[in-house]
C-alpha cells in the first residue's frame, strides 16, 4: 500500500461523500429557507416548525435519489475489495 493509493482512496471517499450528501444538504438548506421566510412574514416565531418540512424533504430525497446514492456506495465499496489483492505483497 503506497501514500499515493491512500491519499487516491481518500480523496475519492471525500468526493463520493460530498457528492451523496450533497442533495440532502442542499434540499435541506432552501426548505429551511423558505420556511423561514414565511416565519419572518408572518412573524411566527415557532422553533419547531422547521423540523417537519425538512424532515419530508429529506425524505423525499432518499425516495428520489436512494437507489443512486446505494449504487454509488456499493460502486466504491466493490472498487476497494477488488483491489484488496493487490495491496498483499
Amino acid at each position: 500500500m503506497t501514500e499515493a493509493y491512500v491519499l487516491t482512496l481518500s480523496q475519492n471517499a471525500i468526493i463520493l461523500s460530498l457528492i451523496l450528501g450533497g442533495p440532502i444538504l442542499l434540499v435541506s438548506l432552501v426548505v429551511g429557507s423558505l420556511v423561514s421566510l414565511v416565519q419572518a412574514a408572518t412573524q411566527i416565531n415557532e422553533t419547531t416548525l422547521t423540523f417537519i418540512p425538512k424532515l419530508i424533504g429529506v425524505i423525499a430525497v432518499l425516495l428520489l435519489l436512494g437507489s443512486w446514492m446505494l449504487q454509488q456506495t456499493l460502486t466504491f465499496t466493490y472498487g476497494i475489495f477488488s483491489s484488496l489483492p493487490n495491496l498483499v505483497h
